[in-house]
């Protein structure tokens, strides 16, 4: 789970009763360290401290911060991976890094990495005996692809792989026990730098936002990490509607792959755990971002002001159905499509039907999948459109969908039209409930009893197109 600073001990505690067990703390290389390198001996404001060798000023009240922050991971239990999302220089080419001209200077200019390495010795130093933290993110999303428009860099993506080494090499100095997430170019989904083993002890570190929900999303990092015999972390992913987290982040589990989710927090949204309600004029600031009209600083200090105000975990929105599809408890909902990848053809699915060749989803599983309604204008800029699809089920056919409950729960199962109707059985383990459907019904619910395990989905008789399956607990 993603979060930044301005948490504390209760809320960190939810985050783990929630069921997640790590927090990815992101921070900009200025919370740690001051502009510019700076004569040694400088008198220095009474939150910093100098550091005599390499003469760079570091702000006590930073590694505070942080020092809090993992003591509340502590109390809580779960584990915290320290994230640099904004390096010296800048290590994207993008805004998401802070960079003063979107360039990636971090691999153009050496005193940029002169002070990155410093940064990550000193934290290395101060952190290589605690226990909470999970690992060290080294360079977050470094080196934005072309197609994002601030330029081609991808003729330093050599020089990124050279500069992981040297870093590597400098915080092993220093801490020989923490886990190094090493992550890609291209918005963390290339894996061209990962032609050797960087270190023995680190995660291939990826992202996944707007792709299709399926193992075709994960096959590359998937062979990379064999090739190198290296742990995988889906260390950022979400933005997405929930059905896709349904979907996707059980399919990761059951292949090994960790992952994270981002963000903790929001704006206006709804498909984070928390979301930040919008200051009554910030409309101003965004108009004048796009060459409007400028603010009187009080202005924009007021409603910046109100920000750091809404932001505080006490006045957010909180969407706890996020995190009940994100771990497919009740209640939530899933496209039939998206049934069990493992274990497999005969155990999770039939696998025995004949594929649609026009569609990519789910290919090479032996289920017929077809589509529903043609691709529409996308509602967000990661919608991907795989819920457009339905599942084909046949007389012998079966298909398997895993759930973190328990309990009693009534099934709602959504129809297509156009197919015959039939029977079919609905159950987990011993128990199953026979269902017979017209080619007329569109839903039908059924009462399922407390059980464990996957619940299966097998046709008896006819063919029916399932299009999506919600859950909701029996009272």
């Amino acid at each position: 789970m993603q979060t930044g600073f301005g948490e504390n001990t209760a809320k960190i505690i939810k985050m783990a009763q929630l069921g997640y067990n790590s927090v990815r703390i992101p921070f900009n290389y200025r919370l740690f360290m001051s502009e510019g390198k700076l004569t040694c001996g400088t008198e220095t404001a009474c939150n910093a401290e100098v550091r005599d060798d390499n003469c760079i000023i570091w702000k006590k009240e930073g590694f505070a911060l942080l020092d809090q922050c993992l003591e509340w991971c502590e109390e809580a239990g779960i584990y915290a991976f320290l994230d640099l999302h904004g390096a010296p220089g800048g290590q994207t080419g993008s805004n998401i890094d802070d960079s003063v001209d979107n360039v990636p200077r971090l691999f153009m200019e050496e005193k940029y990495q002169e002070k990155c390495i410093a940064l990550w010795v000193k934290l290395a130093e101060r952190y290589c005996e605690r226990e909470v933290v999970g690992g060290y993110d080294l360079l977050n999303e470094p080196i934005i692809p072309p197609y994002a428009g601030n330029g081609d860099f991808d003729y330093l993506i050599p020089e990124l792989a050279s500069f992981y080494d040297k870093l590597i090499g400098a915080i092993r100095q220093v801490d020989q026990k923490h886990m190094l997430s090493i992550e890609g170019a291209h918005w963390a989904t290339d894996v061209q730098i990962f032609d050797h083993k960087y270190d023995e002890n680190m995660v291939l570190h990826f992202h996944r936002y707007a792709e299709i929900p399926d193992m075709a999303c994960l096959k590359k990092f998937m062979e990379k990490a064999e090739e190198l015999n290296v742990p995988l972390w889906m260390g950022e992913t979400g933005e997405n509607v929930n059905e896709w987290y349904s979907a996707l982040y059980p399919l990761a589990l059951s292949l090994g792959i960790g992952y994270n989710l981002w963000p903790w927090k929001k704006m206006e949204c709804t498909n984070s755990p928390c979301s930040i309600c919008r200051p009554k004029e910030y409309q101003v600031l965004l108009d004048y971002f796009k060459e409007g009209i400028k603010p009187a600083q009080e202005k924009a200090q007021e409603i910046l002001d109100e920000y750091l105000e809404n932001i505080k975990i006490e006045n957010c929105v909180e969407h706890p159905e996020v995190t009940c599809y994100v771990y497919r408890r009740l209640p939530f909902s899933i496209r039939a499509t998206d049934f069990d990848e493992c274990p497999g053809r005969g155990k999770s699915f039939s696998g025995t039907g004949t594929e649609n060749p026009e569609i990519s989803y789910r290919r090479g599983c032996g289920m017929k999948i077809v589509e529903l309604r043609g691709i529409q204008e996308k509602q967000f800029v990661f919608d991907c459109q795989w819920d457009r699809f339905g599942l084909v089920l046949k007389e012998g056919e079966f298909a398997c969908y895993s759930l973190d409950e328990q309990k009693d729960m009534e099934v709602e199962i959504t129809l297509a039209s156009g197919y015959s109707g039939g029977t079919f059985s609905l159950g987990r383990g011993q128990e199953e409930e026979i269902v017979s459907v017209s080619s007329e019904q569109r839903k039908v619910k059924v009462h399922i009893g407390a059980g464990s395990g996957a619940l299966t989905a097998r046709m008896l008789e006819g063919e029916i197109c399932l299009e999506r399956l919600g859950f909701r607990e029996m009272f």
